[in-house]
C-alpha cells in the first residue's frame, strides 16, 4: 500500500471503504455467490490487527462462509504466496480455486470463468479474466494474445515496450491444484540459480514468484491457459485517487446489486444527486447537497449548506457549514471549517473512449506535483474560509491557510 498512503498508515489497504464498504469486501460477496464455495483465504504481508480480526468476523457471519487471514513471513510476490500456502489451498480438497488481487475493483464474473472453463479446454486448464484496454494504456499491464476461436492464451508479456495486445490481465484467475506443478517449477529453477549464485539469504529469494513473469510466460502456447473476456466494468485502485473512481463503478452497480445502499430524495433530507451512500450513524443537514458519486462513512456530521461531490468522506469526519468538497478523500476524524473549498482534479480515465483505463499517473512530473484529487490523512484540521486545492496533507496536521499543488508534511 505504498502508493496508497497516507490512507494506508491507518488501515491495511484492502480495508480501505470503496463505495462504503471494505475494498476487499466486494471480492469476499461475489466469492460468496459462487456455488459450491467452500472457504475463502485472505492472503498478505499484513500483521494480523484488531480491524483485519472484526472485519473477519463480520464478514464469516453476513456470508456464511468460512474466512480466514494467511500472512506471509515475508512478501512473496503473487505467486509465491499462494505456492507457500499450497497445504492450506488444498487442505479441503479443492477441486478448484479462484485467485484475486485485492487492488482491483470490478464486477468479478466468476460463475462466467467457471462456465467458460467447462466449454473450453478441459478439467485441467486454467482461465485468466481479460478485458480490453485502449492501445497506448495496454502497455501498462500484462498482454494476452489469444486464438480468436479457442481463446488459448499463445503469448503472455508483462507490461511490453512496444504494443503486443489489447487484451489485459485483470488480476483475477481460476485454477485448478494443477498450478502448483507449475509454480513448483519455478521454485526449483530459482533455487538452482541460487545455488550457482551461493548467496547468503539464497532460501528467502527462490520464494518470491511473479504468476505473470513466471508463470503464465511460461504456460502460453502449452493448450493450458485460456483467457475469458469481460466487457463489465474494471479498474485498478494503486493510488489514492483512484479510489474515487472504483467508488463511482460500484455506486453504478449498487443500483442493481444492492439498492438498498443508494441514497434517496426524502421530505428533510439532503438534496442526492445521482448515487450517494450514505452510512445511517451519519448526521446530514437538509440543506446539503450531495453526489453524484460520493460515499458517506460512520459517523460523518454534515453541517448546513455543504456541497460533496466525486468524494469519500472517512468516518467521524465533520464537514462545517456551507464547506464544499469535490474530487477529494476527507480522511477519519478529519473536521473542515465554515465556508472552506477544498478541491482536487479528477484523474479518471478519458470518457470518449470505452476502452481506456485509469492511468497511474506519477506523484510529480517535471520536478512538480501532478494536479490529482486531494487527500487529508486522519485527524486533519482545516480552518474556516481556506481553499485547499489538489494537495495531499498527512494525519494529524492542523493547517492554518490556503494550499494549492503541495504535499503538506
Amino acid at each position: 500500500g505504498t502508493r496508497f498512503r497516507p490512507l494506508s498508515f491507518e488501515v491495511p489497504k484492502p480495508l480501505f471503504p470503496v463505495a462504503g464498504v471494505p475494498m476487499v469486501q466486494h471480492h469476499i460477496e461475489a466469492c460468496a455467490k459462487v456455488p459450491g464455495m467452500k472457504e475463502i483465504l485472505l492472503m498478505g504481508f499484513y500483521q494480523p490487527n484488531e480491524a483485519l480480526s472484526r472485519f473477519l468476523v463480520s464478514a464469516q457471519q453476513e456470508f456464511k462462509v468460512p474466512i480466514r487471514y494467511l500472512q506471509e513471513y515475508a512478501a512473496l510476490g503473487t505467486g509465491g504466496g499462494i505456492y507457500h500456502f499450497r497445504d492450506q489451498i488444498l487442505s479441503g480438497g479443492a477441486e478448484a480455486f479462484f485467485v484475486l488481487n485485492a487492488d482491483v475493483c470490478s464486477e468479478f464474473p466468476l460463475k462466467e470463468m467457471l462456465e467458460f472453463r467447462q466449454q473450453h479446454g478441459d478439467m485441467h486448464s486454467f482461465v485468466i479474466l481479460g478485458t480490453t484496454a485502449n492501445r497506448t494504456q495496454a502497455l501498462n499491464y500484462g498482454c494476452i494474445v489469444a486464438n480468436a476461436d479457442t481463446q488459448e492464451v499463445q503469448h503472455y508479456v508483462e507490461k511490453p515496450s512496444t504494443f503486443v495486445s489489447e487484451i489485459i490481465n485483470c488480476g483475477i484467475y481460476l485454477f485448478t491444484p494443477a498450478i502448483f506443478q507449475h509454480i513448483g517449477e519455478v521454485f526449483q529453477r530459482n533455487q538452482q540459480e541460487l545455488a550457482l549464485e551461493e548467496s547468503s539469504n539464497g532460501w528467502q529469494r527462490a520464494e518470491v514468484i511473479r504468476l505473470e513473469q513466471d508463470v503464465f510466460t511460461a504456460l502460453a502456447g502449452s493448450g493450458k491457459l485460456y483467457v475469458y473476456k469481460t466487457d463489465g466494468f474494471w479498474s485498478q485502485i494503486k493510488s489514492a485517487g483512484s479510489a474515487i473512481y472504483a467508488s463511482r463503478l460500484y455506486l453504478n452497480q449498487y443500483s442493481k446489486s444492492h439498492p438498498e445502499r443508494l441514497a434517496q430524495n426524502k421530505p428533510g433530507g439532503p438534496v442526492i444527486r445521482g448515487n450517494v451512500y450514505i452510512h445511517p450513524t451519519a448526521s446530514i443537514d437538509s440543506t446539503a447537497v450531495l453526489g453524484p458519486n460520493v460515499s458517506i462513512g460512520e459517523g460523518v456530521t454534515v453541517g448546513a449548506g455543504v456541497r460533496v461531490r466525486e468524494s469519500i468522506v472517512l468516518h467521524g469526519a465533520s464537514l462545517h457549514d456551507h464547506t464544499c468538497v469535490l474530487n477529494t478523500i476527507v480522511g477519519w476524524d478529519s473536521t473542515i471549517g465554515r465556508w472552506a473549498r477544498v478541491e482536487g482534479t479528477p484523474s479518471d480515465p478519458n470518457p470518449n473512449d470505452p476502452y481506456a483505463k485509469i492511468d497511474s499517473e506519477t506523484l510529480f512530473r517535471d520536478g512538480r506535483l501532478t494536479p490529482s484529487i486531494t487527500i487529508l490523512g486522519c485527524s486533519v484540521t482545516i480552518p474556516a474560509e481556506v481553499v485547499i486545492l489538489n494537495s495531499i496533507v498527512l494525519p494529524h496536521k492542523e493547517l492554518s491557510r490556503s494550499y494549492k499543488n503541495q504535499i503538506i508534511l
